[in-house]
């Protein structure tokens, strides 16, 4: 691991990370629709040398039953790109990474999109590139269903290559701006694309010119086979879900292990699963902080939030009876097989379920003191388990004034986090390197 200290994140989840988090008064409730509310966010973050704050996004309310969406704040939040380019302007050095989907978006306008962004903050932007994964979705952009899993990766696949071919059609040195010879840019600075292919015809170029960091650092969320290959041949990060040490371990190495493939090195690729962290000064007090939210939870909200997790509707089984057996849907199969697992594994109830991953769901939870937190982000950290972790508040802004203010001090007493920014770029503090053949100066036409 060619980095000493952990990659962290702050992954801003409208208010909170717990489903019932917004109730709580360590939130701000009208956070996910304020955005001076998101401003103080952000700056606490870069104030505590965060790499990056991440915004998740999808495309449209997810859940069937609107009862439950009229019961949560996460029914009303702002488009991500939209919101990280606001706050682009009030920070100047943490990374500002955004969730926009395949799906149901063009190459050419995600490429613009996140080249602006870039440009906007001086090389700070990220893309996560998602697939779109639920029926009600789709329903938004005139289908019935959502594309079959393979489908859906066949098309990302096409997509993201389109995105970076379009990101490399202009040099690192193209603009000139001579007004005295009426030269904008040099002679062949940049050229069409020309991409024919199964999904896309996309001329190009690209009508933004190279940003400070070459190209936005791209980011990727799937965990199933298909998300993998993807990543190894074209993330800078990835985001998952782990349970366990030694599923994480497992995850990074067979991850890794397949980047040989695409002529990338191990170290140009950073793991961060998600973490949500309850603190406090003693375990008494963190169980208590934790407790407090779980009161709080609408059972209408929490058997919504289990059925999105595993693609099927469930609120015609008993809510204290067994996870039934449910067949594999074409939406998260890497989360809903995660929802299984720890049913099976720990014996729970639909009831017990939704509890059990009202705050996380199915990412890594730990409630405790900052030293136990930073004991288990040490220990998958030096296991090889993670090079960083996305941090899940589980209320804002309160669940991240915790952390930045019990947790960061411990791990920068054992030397695992920075004091200082590195560089200027998201990608300099990163310490990754794009993917071979989309780098700065290398366009790929075709």
């Amino acid at each position: 691991m060619t980095n000493a200290t952990m990659r962290l994140g702050a992954f801003f989840y409208a208010t909170g990370h717990h489903v019932a988090g917004w109730r709580h008064p360590s939130s701000e409730a009208d956070g996910g629709i304020n955005l001076d509310r998101y401003v103080g966010w952000a700056k606490r973050a870069e104030a505590a040398k965060f790499d990056l704050i991440f915004l998740e996004d999808g495309t449209g309310i997810r859940d069937a039953d609107l009862r439950s969406s009229e019961r949560t704040a996460r029914s009303g939040h702002f488009e991500p790109v939209t919101l990280l380019s606001a706050l682009a302007a009030v920070t100047s050095r943490i990374g500002l990474v955004a969730t926009t989907s395949t799906s149901f978006n063009e190459p050419f306008n995600v490429a613009r999109r996140f080249a602006s962004l870039d440009l906007l903050s001086g090389g700070r932007a990220g893309w996560n590139l998602v697939t779109s994964a639920t029926d009600l979705e789709a329903a938004n952009f005139g289908h019935d269903r959502i594309a079959r899993h393979a489908d859906r990766y066949e098309r990302a696949e096409e997509f993201v290559d389109v995105v970076l071919g379009l990101w490399n059609t202009w040099d690192d040195d193209a603009v000139l701006i001579d007004t005295a010879s009426g030269q904008f840019s040099k002679p062949d600075g940049f050229r069409p694309l020309d991409h024919k292919g199964k999904h896309f015809e996309v001329r190009g170029p690209l009508n933004i010119p190279r940003t400070p960091q070459g190209q936005p650092v791209l980011v990727q969320a799937g965990s199933s086979g298909p998300g993998k290959d993807l990543a190894a041949r074209t993330a800078e990060i990835v985001f998952t879900a782990n349970q366990t040490l030694d599923e994480a371990v497992e995850f990074s190495r067979d991850l890794k292990g397949r980047m040989a493939r695409f002529g990338r090195s191990p170290d140009d690729l950073k793991v961060m699963p998600g973490l949500f962290p309850v603190v406090g000064r003693s375990e008494a007090e963190a169980r208590g902080k934790f407790e407090e939210l779980q009161a709080l939870i609408d059972p209408v909200v929490g058997l919504a939030l289990l059925s999105r997790m595993v693609g099927h509707d469930l609120s015609g089984f008993s809510p204290d009876g067994p996870v039934p057996e449910l067949p594999a849907t074409a939406g998260l199969k890497s989360r809903q097989q995660l929802m299984f697992d720890l049913a099976r594994r720990e014996g729970l109830s639909l009831r017990q379920l939704y509890l059990r991953i009202a705050g996380a769901r199915g990412h890594s939870q730990i409630v405790g003191t900052p030293a136990q937190i930073a004991d288990e982000m040490e220990a998958r950290f030096r296991a090889g388990g993670a090079d960083g972790f996305n941090i899940m508040p589980p209320t804002l802004p309160g669940g991240l004034d915790d952390f930045v203010e019990l947790v960061l001090p411990e791990l920068r007493r054992r030397g695992l986090f920075r004091t200082e920014y590195e560089g200027r770029t998201l990608r300099a503090n990163l310490g990754s390197r794009p993917p071979s053949g989309y780098g700065p100066g290398r366009a790929t036409v075709g």
